[in-house]
């Protein structure tokens, strides 16, 4: 999928100032966020140059708010609505800068004071038009329980915003809002991926006709962001950054894409520059947010270097990590990161010892704090200390049945992590069929969900965890059917490669053995594991024997 950029003259006014690229502080740009175009009755009475300047502002305001910079979106609504006390609009941008449907978070309060205030001023002010209280009361609806999840609040908002559309078809932001609020209300429980296959058909035709809008790109990349239409997002994966390329959040996302497809050096681009930008904004932001974008890169950067092979580059992400100081207000997409970084570089390099002797976590959304416990039940399990494991294994049972109060979602991602520690400790303690089970029980339950976008993905696939005790039972063939399983969902995956091969090369067969030792020495861009100086060498061996 390609898509030229289309190239803008004007430079606009933006109505916040955040930090440049060269360390000082200039107003953005079209070319810096995007192109949105919201029509708002905000400006009406003006004078031209006057109504040209405030449109100017609201739509690079909703350019942020679609690139889900919701600390800057918030400071441009709230600087409009000073300017404007009577557009109820500003404060409809305020309350969507709260409202983080994707993130699962954000503050309800603060985004039902604004909802409720531009309320009053759209009954207030008689030039408010109908459409524009349409889209007050679909993110009205949005917050109208207390106590409801976020599941429930995507799919009240997803409801009026369906209404909205239908009710102005020409209005290609209300198509638009309603294609993202579809993944709102998606379960991630859904494999048939209905809800996100109409958000791309919805946006692929507007993205035809405005491919410098910011929310198209995005949106896309989270409705593909799974691996039956994974292929699909790569146009937009590869367009998003250049048309916001001042976002944080623009130059992570396309890794999602890149992460599904296993395209690294990509993935690895996209996070050095996210990592960059929120890194260069910490210093001006008051809620955690920039630190949070910076956590979730870092993440993603880990795991990228991690399935190439990159071991060096992975060690000082981790290091890069472990020496910041705490900042507040971080929420559960950075908190994530801090339980999943030092996992993953312990598990993924099979460094069992260091694994096992993780600090866990006592802070944090029990999913963050699990992913910790796993990597020390694993380990322990590994290296025969079985009643640590066995402490793992029970303090994940806990963080499951803590979990549940908030996401059943979650709560079962925990167990999956609980079933697989389970069965490393029957393994371990020559239980084998009693292992062999209990993984494939982790299995079926990790296969019944598609990860959360907060992950790139789980620290070790359960099916990538039964591959190895079925390699270890030299059961060779079987073991190649499920890396080859593996793979197929999350191509290459560096460990689930180089076993393929070796499981491939023990049941003597040459052809997918060779297929896989190549996959392997074509993805990692460094030898420093042994796993790639012993797969060119096997390959060499093989493409001799066959001359």
């Amino acid at each position: 999928m390609h898509r030229s950029i289309v190239v803008l003259s004007a430079v606009l006014v933006c109505a916040c100032v955040v930090k440049g690229q060269e360390g000082h502080h200039h107003e953005l740009s079209e070319q810096e966020v995007g192109s949105v175009h919201f029509v708002t009755t905000c400006g009406a009475g003006r004078s031209t140059a006057d109504k040209l300047a405030f449109d100017a502002s609201f739509n690079k305001a909703v350019a942020l708010l679609h690139s889900f910079q919701y600390e800057d979106t918030r400071s441009a609504f709230a600087t409009i609505a000073k300017k404007n006390p009577n557009c109820a609009m500003a404060e409809w941008g305020i309350a969507m800068s709260h409202y983080h449907g994707l993130w699962r978070s954000g503050d309800v309060a603060a985004g039902r004071t604004a909802i409720e205030k531009a309320r009053e001023i759209a009954e207030t002010n008689t030039t408010t038009s109908e459409r524009e209280k349409e889209y007050i009361e679909a993110l009205a609806a949005a917050y109208a329980e207390d106590k409801a999840d976020y599941g429930t609040r995507g799919a009240a908002f997803e409801k009026k915003m369906a209404e909205l559309a239908n009710a102005y078809p020409t209005d290609r932001e209300a198509q638009i809002f309603h294609a993202v609020s579809l993944k709102f209300a998606a379960s991630p429980l859904d494999k048939s991926f209905s809800n996100e296959k109409k958000c791309g058909e919805i946006l692929e035709p507007i993205f035809k006709e405005q491919p410098h809008h910011p929310g198209i790109a995005h949106y896309l990349i989270h409705c593909y962001d799974n691996p039956v239409l994974a292929q699909e997002g790569v146009g937009a994966a590869r367009m998003y950054a250049k048309i916001a390329p001042v976002s944080a959040h623009a130059n992570h996302m396309p890794s999602h894409i890149f992460t599904r497809v296993g395209s690294w050096e990509e993935s690895i681009a996209s996070n050095i520059r996210s990592a960059e930008i929120a890194a260069s904004q910490e210093k001006d932001s008051k809620n955690g947010e920039a630190r949070d974008q910076r956590l979730h890169a870092m993440d993603y950067l880990e795991y990228a270097y991690l399935q190439s092979g990159q071991v060096a580059k992975a060690k000082a992400v981790l290091d890069e990590y472990r020496s910041f100081q705490e900042v507040p207000g971080l929420t559960l997409t950075g908190n994530y990161a801090t339980g999943a970084i030092p996992s993953r570089y312990a598990i993924e390099l099979k460094k069992w010892e260091m694994a096992s002797t993780l600090e866990p976590m006592t802070t944090g959304v029990p999913w963050a704090q699990a992913l910790v416990w796993e990597a020390i039940g694993e380990g322990s399990a590994r290296t025969g200390k079985l009643e640590r494991a066995a402490e793992a294994e029970k303090r994940l049972g806990e963080l499951r049945d803590e979990a549940l109060k908030k996401s059943e979602y979650w709560s079962k991602q925990i167990e999956v992590q609980r079933r697989e520690v389970n069965a490393l400790i029957l393994e371990r303690s020559d239980k084998k069929e009693e292992a062999l089970a209990a993984m494939r029980s982790a299995v079926e339950l990790e296969e019944s969900m598609d990860k959360d976008a907060v992950t790139p993905g789980p620290v070790t696939p359960a099916r990538e965890l039964l591959a190895g005790m079925l390699m270890a039972q030299k059961r060779d063939k079987d073991a190649l059917v499920e890396y080859t399983a593996v793979l197929k969902v999350a191509p290459n995956r560096f460990n689930a490669l180089y076993d393929a091969a070796v499981a491939a090369n023990r049941a003597g067969d040459d052809a997918m053995a060779k297929k896989y030792f190549r996959e392997l020495t074509q993805v990692a861009t460094s030898d420093e594991r042994a796993e790639v100086k012993t797969a060119a060498a096997k390959l060499h061996e093989m493409e001799q024997a066959a001359k």
